[in-house]
C-alpha cells in the first residue's frame, strides 16, 4: 500500500508516521523546514506511545511535484482554509491517485474532494487522533480514542478499499472501523470538535497553556460548555441524527443530550476531572491557532452548524455568540 499525506503538519505526520512504522509506504508533503528535518533525521513522534523515530518506508517532500509513483490513497490533512491552494498545487497527482479521503475538521471536505477527483474515487473519513507540530521534524501525539478513525463509502456501501484502509490504520495502532453512515460520523465529530474548539477559544483564549479538561472543572465553565453543547446537539438532532458517541470516551454527546441541564453541568465537571487525572492534555487546533496569532477555521468548524441552524430557523443563542466572538478575534489574526 502506498499513501500520500497532503498536509504533513501535526495530525498528518502522526498518521503517516504510524502507518510507515508498520510497513506502509508513506510520502509526506509538508513545509520545507519540516520535510528537510525528516529527511535528515527521521520523523520523531512523542506522546502517548513514548518516543519514536521513523525513517523506514517514509519519504518527505515540500512540493507535490516531488511525490513520485502511484498512490493507493491520498489523505488530505491541510487546514480547511488552505484546501483550495493545496488541491490546485496537487493537480498533477489526480492521474496517479486511486482514492482520496480527508481528515479535515469540516463536513464540506468530501464534496470538495469529489469535485477535484470525481465522486467515485472519494472515501468518507473522520478521525479524532491528536497531533501537534512542536518543531521541524518533531510532532506530539497527545490524544486518541477507542476507535480513532472511521471510513466509509459515501453511498453507504461496503468496499475492499475501505476495508484495506481500515485494516492498515488498525495495524498501525490507530483503531479504525468501516461504517455505512460516514456522513453522520462526520457531522457528530464536527459537533464534538466545534464544541471543544469554540469553548476553548472563548473561555480559555486569554490563558495559554490551560487545558480543556481543567476548564471543564470550573462550574461557570461547565455551565457555558453545556449551553454550547445543547445548541450544537439541537441542530444535529434536527438534521435527523441521534448522538452515538462515536469517539468515546472523549465524546460524551449522548449524555449531554439526554441529561437535564443541572445534571449535565455536574457531569461535565466530573468528566473534566476524570480526563485530567488520566493525563489527557492538549488543546483543539483552533485554540492553538489563536494563541499563535494565526487565522482560525471558524467558518469550516462552526460555520456549517450556524448555517444549518439558519436553514432550519432554529434559535441557538450560545452557538451564535461563540461564533461571533471567534469571528471578531479572527479578524485580528494573520
Amino acid at each position: 500500500m502506498r499513501v500520500l499525506i497532503l498536509g504533513a503538519g501535526g495530525l498528518g505526520s502522526v498518521l503517516g508516521g504510524y502507518l510507515a512504522n508498520t510497513g506502509v509506504d508513506v510520502t509526506l508533503v509538508g513545509r520545507p523546514a519540516h520535510t528537510e528535518a525528516i529527511t535528515r533525521d527521521g520523523l520523531r513522534i512523542t506522546g502517548r506511545r513514548g518516543d519514536l523515530v521513523i525513517t523506514d518506508n517514509l519519504t518527505a517532500v515540500d512540493q507535490t511535484a516531488k511525490a513520485t509513483g502511484h498512490f493507493d490513497y491520498l489523505v488530505l490533512a491541510v487546514k480547511g482554509k488552505d484546501t483550495a491552494q493545496a488541491l490546485a498545487e496537487a493537480d498533477g497527482l489526480r492521474d496517479v491517485v486511486s482514492s482520496a479521503l480527508s481528515v479535515q475538521n469540516t463536513v464540506e471536505k468530501d464534496a470538495t474532494l469529489a469535485g477535484w477527483l470525481g465522486p467515485d474515487r472519494v472515501i468518507g473519513a473522520s478521525t479524532i487522533e491528536g497531533g501537534t507540530l512542536l518543531e521541524p521534524g518533531l510532532v506530539r501525539n497527545h490524544l486518541t480514542a477507542e476507535v480513532t478513525a472511521y471510513f466509509g463509502e459515501l453511498d453507504g456501501s461496503c468496499s475492499a478499499r475501505v476495508d484495506d484502509l481500515t485494516t492498515a490504520f488498525t495495524n498501525a495502532g490507530l483503531p479504525a472501523m468501516a461504517v455505512g453512515n460516514i456522513e453522520q460520523v462526520e457531522w457528530e465529530k464536527l459537533a464534538q470538535i466545534a464544541l471543544a474548539a469554540a469553548w476553548s477559544v472563548t473561555a480559555l483564549g486569554a490563558i495559554p497553556g490551560a487545558s480543556v479538561f481543567e476548564g471543564m472543572e470550573v462550574p461557570e465553565g461547565a455551565m457555558y460548555f453545556v449551553a454550547l453543547a445543547k445548541d450544537l446537539l439541537a441542530v444535529y438532532r434536527a438534521k435527523g441524527y441521534e448522538p452515538m458517541n462515536f469517539f468515546a470516551p472523549l465524546s460524551r454527546l449522548k449524555e449531554l443530550d439526554a441529561l437535564p441541564t443541572d445534571e449535565a453541568i455536574k457531569f461535565v465537571i466530573g468528566q473534566g476531572k476524570v480526563m485530567r487525572e488520566k493525563g489527557n492534555t492538549g488543546h483543539p487546533s483552533m485554540y492553538e491557532d489563536v494563541v499563535r496569532g494565526r487565522k482560525t477555521e471558524v467558518d469550516f468548524m462552526l460555520g456549517p452548524y450556524v448555517a444549518a441552524a439558519e436553514e432550519l430557523a432554529m434559535d441557538v443563542p450560545t452557538l451564535r455568540v461563540a461564533y461571533q466572538i471567534i469571528k471578531t478575534v479572527d479578524g485580528f489574526l494573520a
